[in-house]
């Protein structure tokens, strides 16, 4: 497992298939901030809560020169029907062989009722205009996480 990500790390670059097929890399958002969450499975509640927020947060954040990206282990056709049916407008993102995750630190032992098993950390990294980390947030809650994260990052007045 790597190393968590800490303020000022270079992010690791990636090229991941959206939704849709096509390559998206991280440097496709160079000059502009860019939010990196990984969650662990389309279409489960806490994940869906967790895309929704974002989704309807996104024109804001945007406003304020963030980029939002989502990141799971969910095969792209997964991906598209989650996205079609959440009505999600921002990319998604599929890290089959978790390579990315494992690279953000986002891919690593859980425990849930008493079994330690390899798993998705549900898991934020905002990437600044240069490639850099400004802030990474590790094991984060699906409910609420967006509105902190907006709180952390001094967007809400």
């Amino acid at each position: 497992m790597a190393e968590r990500l800490i303020p000022g790390d270079v992010a690791p670059n990636f090229t991941l298939p959206d939704e849709t097929g096509k390559s998206v890399s991280l440097s496709d958002f160079q000059g502009r901030n860019t939010i990196v969450y990984f969650y662990p499975a389309a279409s489960t509640p806490g994940c869906t809560k967790e895309a929704c927020d974002f989704r309807d947060t996104l024109a804001s954040l945007q406003a304020a020169g963030y980029d939002v990206v989502g990141v799971s282990p969910d095969p792209v056709k997964a991906l598209a029907k989650f996205a079609a049916e959440e009505h999600l407008t921002f990319p998604l993102l599929s890290d089959e062989d978790h390579a990315v995750a494992d690279a953000y630190a986002a891919w690593g032992e859980k425990k849930n009722y008493g079994k330690t098993y390899m798993g998705l950390i549900r898991s934020t990294i905002v990437v600044d205009s240069e490639g850099k980390v400004s802030l990474a947030q590790y094991n984060v809650r699906a409910t609420g996480h967006v509105a902190k994260l907006r709180r952390d990052l001094k967007l809400d007045k």
